[in-house]
């Protein structure tokens, strides 16, 4: 990847509506560069999609906690079944598994928090190998940037 790589993906992620004569005039190349490369980014996997960013208070899923996650047994069949457990729950945003003091840390959103408390009892605590979870209820999001740093420049 080189810089007008990434300017092109700076540019779509910061708008990703944006006209590819517009992208094109961005990054400083003509329309048909330009359109090669995006086509090239998406089928190497670099671009993976193009999402609309909603509000979640408008959408019912302003609550949010983290949850960190102990398991009772960490053998790959078993972190097979939870990971595969945990995409089942369209509440967790976000699960990542942490090396550490316990073993994953989940970003969950819900309309409040009794959604939450329904969510907890009924989907993530029967979850494979579950032996231990902390909540921690987050009370203001500070940042919550979607957008990848894109500093890095090989060419």
């Amino acid at each position: 990847m080189d810089r007008i790589d990434l300017k092109i993906l700076g540019e779509l992620q910061a708008d990703a509506r944006i006209s590819m004569v517009e992208l094109s005039r961005r990054v400083g190349l003509s329309k048909t560069p330009c359109a090669e490369r995006l086509r090239r980014l998406e089928k190497q996997g670099v671009i993976r999609g193009y999402h609309a960013a909603l509000d979640p208070e408008a959408v019912g899923a302003a609550h949010i906690v983290v949850v960190q996650v102990l398991l009772s047994s960490t053998t790959a069949h078993d972190l097979k079944r939870f990971n595969e457990g945990v995409k089942t729950i369209p509440e967790i945003e976000s699960c990542h598994m942490i090396a550490g003091d316990f073993d994953y840390l989940l970003k969950v959103r819900t309309r409040d928090i009794a959604e939450y408390r329904k969510v907890m009892g009924e989907r993530i605590s029967e979850l494979p190998c579950v032996k231990q979870t902390h909540t921690y209820v987050v009370m203001e999001v500070v940042k919550d940037e979607r957008c990848l740093p894109l500093s890095r420049v090989d060419a």
